[in-house]
């Protein structure tokens, strides 16, 4: 079944340019204009993913942003200005998987979609070669192949798919250093823009849930001007 996706755009002719574009390429695309037409749409239909600008006429992305990721899980790509890099690292700050900056290639943003949709739950068959993966960790539950957390106490931790790829990159590569570059291809692919800013802000974001205290990490360690190391032992199983 082809992917569903959410437009949330105000600029009518541009977002239905997306749009289009997105059907032509076998994917199921709603448009709507606010903050209001997009609670409106989740009520009513599933959608898979959400496309949201920042820039937008009543509530503003990152708040919308926000209280979607307070309420739920679903993948969010930020559109942002092409100047505007305090914009994409706000959107990472308040749980977005992505970020893409305007004006841009219409491959490019196909492209970051099927990505956040590949590391989606359920968007697509998790590759064989992952399909029995489990990572155990200081009594921590990594199933790749559910994409699921499990922390020590036996609660599932909810988790962002860029969340969740990069514990499964420190979980593939314990005790060395990565650096940020390495992370981000881990995780995100190649992107531009604020790289260093992006990562921190990911893996302050990780912490947060996996980290007994995350200001003072045990697990995830920064290395000053080098990068993060996983500073623990991973069994897989």
């Amino acid at each position: 079944m082809s992917a569903s996706i959410l437009l949330v755009e105000d600029d009518a002719e541009i977002g239905e340019l997306i749009r289009r574009y997105l059907e032509s390429n076998q994917m199921r695309a709603e448009l709507v204009a606010n903050g209001v037409e997009m609670d409106a749409a989740l009520a009513a239909r599933r959608h898979d993913l959400i496309i949201l600008d920042v820039n937008l006429p009543d509530e503003d992305g990152l708040s919308i942003c926000r209280r979607l990721r307070a309420a739920g899980n679903i993948p969010i790509v930020m559109v942002t200005a092409q100047t505007e890099d305090a914009d994409k690292i706000a959107g990472l700050e308040t749980g977005a998987d992505d970020y893409i900056a305007k004006p841009f290639n219409p491959r490019e943003l196909l492209a970051r979609l099927r990505t956040v949709l590949r590391r989606t739950n359920g968007a697509q068959e998790v590759g064989a070669s992952f399909a029995r993966q489990v990572y155990h960790f200081d009594g921590w539950r990594i199933d790749v192949s559910s994409r699921t957390v499990t922390a020590p106490s036996g609660v599932k931790v909810s988790m962002t798919g860029a969340e969740f790829d990069l514990l499964h990159a420190l979980c593939e590569h314990p005790n060395r250093i990565l650096t940020r570059d390495q992370l981000l291809s881990l995780t995100h692919g190649p992107v531009t823009g604020p790289c260093e800013r992006s990562i921190d802000t990911l893996v302050s974001r990780l912490r947060q849930k996996v980290e007994v205290d995350a200001k003072n990490p045990k697990l995830i360690q920064t290395v000053r001007s080098e990068g993060y190391v996983f500073a623990t032992q991973v069994i897989r199983r």
